[in-house]
């Protein structure tokens, strides 16, 4: 029974507060804001203005066709949980939101909010293998087809489109302004959500005790590292190069280890946006 439901309540936490930032960022400081966000939720936030029907019910009918155009391409599993991330959006922001008061002050303020909240939420959101979504579906099939770029700057471009439609909407230029602020902030906050939760330290130690302070790291961090055979170009000495990737919380002892073993070591100490393997975030595949 619950093998059969771990499918249902994994990362359901996540949902949740990704759901609840999400749906605070686009009900409390987007409704009164005068400006366009991007993607569906862009959209019917529009269509709210307008019409004033709940933004979580027009989200979920614009998500429709593009599930239908998407599905094959990202696979049932994500389908799923993107649609239960979607349906805990709806429901909080159609069913709890209404009942707390919607932000009216200064534009530029509410689209800085809307953009740390949104992208926070999405970021928690994306760190399980799920989706808000709509447009995301699309920035997902992106993705796959091409990883090296980030989902902020995939989001990004897409945002671009629907953000200049708010100019005839919202009848101001200052929409489209108030819209690329946006997304610049929530591009910033998803990528820093995703890749702070998936990124470490890489540490590239150039020493004469390379052995030793490795088995030094691997008893004192729990680290392992990669060892390799040098030669200073300089010097024409033997040496040996150790690779080690950790925590961030970890960086610090493996450098001081790495200067107690040789205090002549050479360390450099590198950002590492994304450890993926035994010990850090496993494969998509493995989830």
């Amino acid at each position: 029974m619950k093998e059969r439901l771990r499918p249902l309540t994994e990362g359901l936490a996540y949902d949740l507060l990704g759901g609840t930032l999400y749906s605070l960022g686009y009900y409390t400081f987007a409704t009164n804001g005068g400006f366009a966000t991007g993607g569906v939720s862009g959209l019917a936030l529009m269509t709210n203005y307008f019409t004033h029907l709940p933004m979580g019910a027009l989200t979920v009918a614009m998500n429709l066709p593009i599930v239908l155009l998407t599905f094959r391409s990202l696979g049932k599993k994500f389908l799923l949980r993107s649609l239960r991330s979607l349906l805990i959006i709806t429901l909080i922001m159609d069913g709890i939101m209404p009942h707390f008061p919607v932000y009216s002050g200064d534009p530029l303020l509410a689209c800085l909010f809307t953009g740390l909240l949104v992208g926070a939420g999405m970021g928690l959101i994306y760190t399980q293998g799920s989706s808000t979504g709509g447009a995301d579906f699309v920035v997902m099939a992106v993705r796959k087809a091409r990883p090296y770029l980030s989902l902020g700057q995939i989001t990004a471009v897409m945002d671009a489109v629907v953000i200049l439609a708010g100019w005839p909407v919202y009848g101001s230029p200052d929409a489209v302004l108030y819209g690329l602020v946006f997304t610049f902030v929530s591009t910033f906050a998803m990528d820093y959500v995703v890749n702070g939760a998936a990124g470490g330290k890489m540490a590239l130690v150039v020493t004469r005790s390379g052995a030793a302070t490795a088995r030094a790291i691997s008893d004192e961090v729990g680290r392992g590292a990669t060892l390799m055979p040098g030669k200073g170009s300089y010097t024409g000495r033997d040496m040996d190069v150790l690779l080690c990737a950790c925590g961030k919380m970890e960086i610090a002892r493996v450098r001081r280890i790495a200067h107690q073993m040789d205090p002549h070591a050479m360390v450099m100490i590198c950002d590492a946006a994304e450890v993926v393997g035994e010990g850090f975030t496993l494969p998509e595949d493995a989830n």
